[in-house]
């Protein structure tokens, strides 16, 4: 197999999304990050709040880091510590197609040291996020999208 071709199989191509689609498979990544034992294990004494947003679509969901649970909730709740704010969905898709923030519109706003101890849910989010759009079932074998 070629390496051009190799490179054209690697790459992940995300489909064309519904805003409920989008939703339905934000849940579902951070559903699934919060099954992983090392990210339990990492936020095992944190109890931090963060807000993450879609702006052009209106998008906002938060997530509760509970020692070592992550609790997801559509919208606005608490008030957050860390808020990862993407301007365009467009950003946010490149994103979680890339794996790197840069030049995806990425905004974060809060203390360093929140960031770094939410890092490795944020990265795990987009592996997460990416593995869902490449194949969008759920657990009971539903179609999310």
């Amino acid at each position: 197999m070629t390496s051009e071709k190799q490179a054209q199989e690697s790459e992940v191509t995300l489909p064309a999304l519904s805003k409920r689609g989008a939703r339905r498979a934000i849940q579902r990544a951070f559903v699934l990050v919060g099954r992983e034992r090392a990210i339990r294990q990492h936020l095992r004494e944190a109890e931090l709040t963060t807000l993450w947003t879609i702006e052009d679509w209106g998008f906002e969901w938060t997530v509760f880091f509970d020692h070592g649970r992550l609790e997801f909730h559509r919208g606005r709740a608490g008030k957050p510590r860390l808020t990862y704010a993407w301007r365009t969905a467009d950003g946010f898709f490149s994103y979680i197609e890339a794996g790197t923030p840069d030049a995806s519109g990425l905004e974060c706003a809060g203390d360093p040291a929140v960031r770094k101890l939410a890092e490795p849910v944020f990265t795990a989010f987009a592996i997460a996020l990416r593995t869902v759009l490449a194949n969008p079932i759920d657990d009971d074998g539903e179609p999310l999208l």
